[in-house]
């Protein structure tokens, strides 16, 4: 009777993973290989504490996903709806500027004292903790706009796929 009762109390725990690029860019595709990294190390303690774990992984290829989904910076990654990466510090990004064919700025994740292009598997760990232990998370109301550099991103790429036949996905 007991275990059916914690089944019938499972919780959920969604982790999203927002990005410009799995194809080319190298933070991108690193951040995504850390993430799986920290997500298959935080589900035996997932299972313990009786928490169902989703992964949304969320390609945000246009401005309107970008602006449904309020994405700030590639790559980001969230818990129940709350950055755990820290703040947003971008620098230039050779890959997603390739891409667009204009200077485009990705993120920069501090942790430890150190600067890396990708988030480190610990602090993803330490952000989805954080995240799951933070009960009083004010996650606000601020209205969204759209960062600049991404505005351009989405321009500029958006008229270099025009006319493309492999409809924008990245051949052009």
């Amino acid at each position: 009777m007991i275990s059916q009762l914690i089944i019938n109390n499972e919780k959920t725990i969604t982790i999203d993973f927002l990005y410009l690029d799995l194809n080319t860019c190298d933070r991108c595709q690193e951040t995504e290989t850390n993430l799986d990294e920290a997500v298959s190390i935080f589900s035996e303690v997932s299972k313990c504490l009786n928490y169902k774990v989703l992964v949304n992984k969320i390609n945000v290829n246009t401005k309107e996903l970008a602006e449904i989904h309020r994405f700030e910076s590639s790559p980001t990654i969230r818990v129940n709806g709350q950055d755990i990466l820290g703040a947003i510090k971008e620098n230039s990004c050779p890959a997603c500027s390739a891409i667009s064919g204009q200077e485009t700025a990705c993120r920069v994740f501090e942790y430890d004292g150190k600067a890396f292009t990708e988030p480190p598997t610990a602090m993803i760990l330490e952000g989805i903790l954080s995240v799951l232990f933070n009960k009083n998370v004010d996650k606000g109301t601020v209205q969204f706009v759209l960062p600049q550099n991404l505005e351009k991103f989405y321009l500029t790429t958006e008229k270099k796929t025009e006319g493309c036949s492999c409809n924008g996905s990245g051949c052009c």
